[in-house]
């Protein structure tokens, strides 16, 4: 007979490790390329030291004269605080008590679930990755017939839920589910009325998220000070940008990766690109004629090549947008691997306060850094032929 103890002994003993190896491997093909690592972790803070140029202690001379002075490496220290990322599973008690006496009806109540889970996961670890740590979407006008004009929708999905500010920074609106997304029209509308009407160059943020989410690539390509240091006081903590100002060919992208590997020792192993980056790029080489190479990447992902090098579409790069990474460069602290919350006895499964449901929370500290941030490099402003 299926019992609440039978769903929690399941999803601590047979689901959380398939879990934990699909949102680490399964989510986005980035991601896959970064390793994790619990080094570095200082109770709730990341704290990396990061070595830049080269040691000084070389040098030539005499036969017989002074050997070169000794010079160390350069360190500075890179200070992050871990970023709390949850996910979250409901159960509701009529569903257990409908399986319950068949092991095959819940096992595929716990697979839905999972699925769910994963699902959203997919998005919102992709979308971060890619983000400013800032949980920004877009920002959002007033309503016209019922729809509400976004200036973009590639972070958004429908079930996402918002919080939405006013111009002036403060909470109009919080928790809205979005019900359809007009990818067209770039117009959107909620589940339930906003308790508040919003106003034109109102910003959606995900729920609770604001300003506490991981140090994504545009945080890294920002001109904001990282990692608590002043990108002022440390022109390595600057990436290289170029604004390609039309169609993209191969002389940008290696010029790009040959600059890097010149000025930074950075061998680029990753390229991501929006989609316009990417139709631009098979449209320059549909040109001449030349085929493009496609590569399969760990985690089951398929993608297209240039020179070897992955180049991948990812839906969470800003238009017109490719960046080339080196990606053993980036490492995401954690401060452990994704874990049930649990209470002082064990148990993962909750009632939700006043509802007949139970829900089991999935968790992680962590926060991504990038040791070498001139290894890295942006080109923006493609656009098709």
């Amino acid at each position: 007979m299926v019992t609440l103890q039978n769903a929690e002994n399941a999803l601590k003993s047979v689901y959380l490790g398939t879990v934990t190896e699909l949102l680490n491997t399964k989510v986005n093909p980035l991601l896959t390329k970064i390793e994790q690592t619990s080094g570095d972790v200082w109770g709730k803070e990341i704290r990396k030291a990061a070595s830049w140029g080269i040691n000084g202690g070389v040098g030539a001379g005499d036969e017989d004269g002074a050997l070169p002075q000794a010079h160390s490496n350069n360190y500075v220290q890179f200070v992050t605080t871990l970023k709390n990322l949850y996910g979250q599973i409901e159960i509701s008690d009529k569903a257990i008590r409908a399986s319950a006496d068949g092991r095959g009806a819940f096992t595929d109540l716990l697979n839905a679930e999972m699925e769910g889970l994963l699902t959203a996961s997919k998005f919102n670890m992709g979308r971060m990755l890619y983000g400013d740590g800032s949980g920004r979407l877009c920002t959002v006008g007033a309503a016209s017939d019922g729809k509400y004009p976004v200036d973009g929708v590639n972070n958004l999905i429908e079930g996402l839920v918002v919080d939405v500010y006013t111009p002036s920074g403060t909470v109009s609106n919080a928790a809205l589910r979005i019900a359809s997304v007009d990818r067209d029209g770039k117009k959107i509308t909620f589940t339930s009325e906003p308790s508040a009407a919003i106003t034109d160059k109102s910003v959606l943020y995900v729920q609770g998220s604001k300003d506490k989410e991981i140090t994504g690539l545009a945080a890294l390509f920002s001109d904001k000070d990282i990692y608590g240091l002043k990108r002022a006081d440390y022109p390595f903590l600057k990436p290289y940008t170029k604004d390609v100002g039309g169609a993209i060919d191969e002389i940008a992208l290696q010029e790009a990766i040959d600059r890097l590997e010149m000025n930074a020792g950075s061998q680029v192993d990753f390229i991501a690109c929006s989609a316009t980056a990417k139709y631009a790029y098979q449209e320059y080489m549909a040109q001449y004629k030349r085929n493009i190479d496609v590569m399969q990447l760990e985690g089951g992902f398929k993608t297209l090549s240039y020179n070897g090098i992955p180049l991948v579409y990812d839906r969470f790069v800003e238009d017109g947008s490719m960046y080339l990474l080196n990606t053993e460069s980036f490492k995401l602290h954690r401060l452990c691997d994704w874990r049930y919350l649990e209470t002082e006895n064990g148990r993962i499964l909750r009632q939700t306060q006043g509802k007949p449901t139970y829900t089991a929370t999935l968790v992680k500290y962590c926060d991504l850094i990038c040791d070498r941030p001139n290894g890295q490099a942006k080109l923006t402003g493609i656009t098709r032929t």
